[in-house]
């Protein structure tokens, strides 16, 4: 699949990256409250998980293969060869850090995991052959940079152990409150993360990595979006998951293991200085670098969740930071994402007695 780029996009030069001032201290806020959400979850269930993405909706498996017919500044990274083909391992979650019943809505995540990814490795991945994406479905994040992210983080930290009736009751209203706010054309994320995201089928959603990201000579931003019929006739499907505590997990198991779906990787280039690296809270422009598809991830229809699939997650981590040189993380909020991810993946495997492992192959799920 041919794509044409709007404009010439900048290139990588890692100067661009502004760390803030105070950024270790910050880091280490990080993974203090990402411990205190998870200590308070496993105190509460007796099982420690992760600190945010903790509820899976669905995990399978399927195939990403890159178009053979990319333009030079499209091909890069784990996207160079022409026609490859990875084994990928896909995770549908909500976004807090504990179990919620799904009629608390709240943002959708998507995490890719792509086997079989040659190439240089960052640092903390190295002997790994994996290349992971972290997505959300919406296009910007919900704060510009780390030290307003771990205040946002503070206060979803003070709701981990609050009553579920009262998290049920919150997330009407702001349900409603988001409904109006859209209706004169605006949004606001933060309601959104609190119970006031819309009630609608997870796999219609388009996933974005929000942040930024080295791709290959250059930077970009990715998603994931789906093309198959069977999932685009899902976007914006309002689902009624009331009294339903698993609802979406079911709406996924059963679309998945009845026709399986198609997914397209897109990649937006930046292509002008104005698409801010350390910002993560502006969209880029699509006017300016539009999302143009670079492989396709097909899934066959298969079980999407089970005992066996809860044993296989618990072994598994995704960290935006399990990857190659070429795809690096970018980026004031992205910088403090890695040794966060990393402890509070170490916390999960030492508390549940299953170390985390880089797959190298299908899942196993015993």
């Amino acid at each position: 699949m041919l794509v044409t780029p709007h404009k010439p996009p900048l290139r990588f030069d890692p100067a661009e990256e502004m760390p803030e001032a105070g950024e270790d201290k910050i880091n280490q806020a990080f993974i203090d409250t990402f411990r205190d959400i998870q200590e308070t979850v496993l105190k509460d269930s007796g099982h420690a998980e992760r600190a945010v993405h903790a509820k899976t909706w669905g995990l399978f498996e399927g195939e990403l293969t890159v178009f053979d017919d990319l333009l030079p500044d499209y091909a890069q990274g784990l996207f160079a060869v022409p026609g490859a083909i990875h084994p990928v391992i896909m995770r549908l979650s909500s976004i807090p850090g504990d179990i919620l019943d799904d009629e608390i809505t709240v943002p959708h995540g998507l995490a890719v995991k792509v086997l079989e990814v040659e190439g240089e490795r960052l640092p903390g991945s190295e002997g790994h052959a994996t290349q992971d994406f972290v997505l959300v479905n919406g296009p910007a994040f919900n704060t510009p940079n780390a030290k307003m992210f771990l205040a946002n983080l503070k206060m979803l930290a003070a709701t981990t152990d609050k009553a579920e009736g009262l998290k049920k009751g919150a997330s009407v209203v702001n349900r409603g409150l988001e409904a109006l706010i859209e209706a004169f054309g605006g949004e606001s994320r933060t309601l959104k993360s609190l119970g006031g995201a819309p009630m609608t089928n997870p796999l219609g959603d388009v996933f974005y990595s929000q942040t930024a990201f080295r791709y290959g000579d250059f930077v970009a931003k990715i998603s994931v979006a789906p093309v198959s019929a069977n999932l685009v006739a899902l976007a914006d499907k309002p689902e009624d998951v009331k009294g339903k505590p698993d609802g979406f997990r079911d709406i996924v198991v059963d679309e998945i293991a009845r026709n399986g779906g198609e997914w397209h990787v897109r990649v937006q280039l930046r292509t002008d200085k104005t698409m801010s690296i350390e910002d993560s809270s502006k969209p880029w422009s699509q006017d300016d670098s539009p999302f143009l598809p670079v492989a396709s991830i097909e899934v066959a229809p298969q079980a999407a969740y089970s005992e066996a699939h809860a044993r296989a997650d618990d072994a598994l981590s995704f960290s935006i930071w399990h990857g190659v040189t070429a795809h690096q993380p970018l980026g004031s909020v992205n910088r403090c994402r890695k040794d966060t991810y990393k402890a509070a993946a170490e916390f999960r495997g030492r508390a549940n007695g299953c170390p985390m492992h880089e797959p190298r192959d299908a899942l196993k799920r015993g």
